[in-house]
């Protein structure tokens, strides 16, 4: 019935995945949400009471209306606001949606613009008909995108945040590399000469490279030279005149471009 993934085509053409946000989540936020904006209103009404009954002229007071209005105005664009002002200025996340994980976009995969969070939050009101949000929570739970009234009429949905991939462990060679500093733009060798260099080349450094850690200073040099006899001529690379750490680190970065061509080949 609920569907819970979502592809979207962003206008750049670029093709996204989305786990939808259900009833269950949405409900778990929004909870949230209250229970500050409850603390928040009862802090707001003790104010109240102690500004009318803490005053010297309390007749004059209980005879206006004025500061009852002024409070319901403030708690009403208070409860309103928070979903608004959060949903916008912060990525689409109030402080619950943000504790459970969730966030509001736009149809498009972009984030809320000013007028579709004041629309989506505007029919909060309409959304919460008959009570305790009733209308809402129907919608959401049999519509296919979990959308309430706000959601379809803003063009918007809540997803799930989309959690950051874990970074590859570095292996022995890749942490050398980055100690020394050496990037792939430092070797300048031509496309075609490139491709020249194929599966037995690759072979080559890559057991170069395996052991590079693990040889004594003697054998690594030695081992260094004969690779580097090999593998220079065919890159058209020019050995004689460059030292041993010169050596040494053309090899590495050769590792790094066959890497990138041969790595998910074999």
């Amino acid at each position: 019935m609920n569907q819970e993934n979502v592809g979207i085509k962003t206008p750049e053409f670029v093709s996204l995945q989305f786990q939808l946000a259900g009833l269950g989540s949405r409900t778990a936020a929004f909870i949230i949400d209250q229970l500050i904006l409850m603390v928040v209103n009862i802090l707001i009404i003790v104010a109240f009471f102690f500004f009318m009954y803490g005053t010297a002229d309390i007749m004059l007071l209980e005879m206006s209306s004025l500061p009852l209005a002024i409070t319901i105005i403030v708690i009403f664009l208070i409860n309103w606001g928070y979903f608004f002002v959060f949903e916008f200025f912060s990525g689409g996340k109030t402080i619950g949606k943000k504790m459970i994980g969730i966030r509001v976009i736009q149809d498009n995969g972009h984030s809320l613009t000013l007028l579709s969070s004041f629309i989506r939050n505007l029919l909060r009101i309409i959304d919460s008909l008959p009570a305790n949000y009733f209308l809402g929570l129907i919608m959401i739970f049999f519509h296919s995108k979990h959308k309430r009234i706000g959601d379809l009429v803003a063009g918007t949905i809540v997803v799930h945040e989309r959690k950051a991939k874990k970074k590859k462990k570095l292996t022995a060679i890749e942490r050398e590399i980055v100690k020394r500093g050496l990037t792939k733009e430092e070797l300048q060798i031509e496309e075609w000469t490139l491709k020249t260099l194929g599966a037995k080349e690759w072979n080559l450094v890559k057991t170069y490279c395996s052991r590079f850690a693990q040889l004594p200073l003697e054998e690594r040099n030695e081992l260094t030279i004969q690779v580097a006899e090999i593998l220079f001529n065919k890159a058209g690379l020019q050995l004689e005149g460059k030292s041993g750490r010169e050596i040494e680190d053309t090899l590495l970065i050769l590792y790094l471009l066959l890497k990138d061509e041969w790595e998910f080949e074999l």
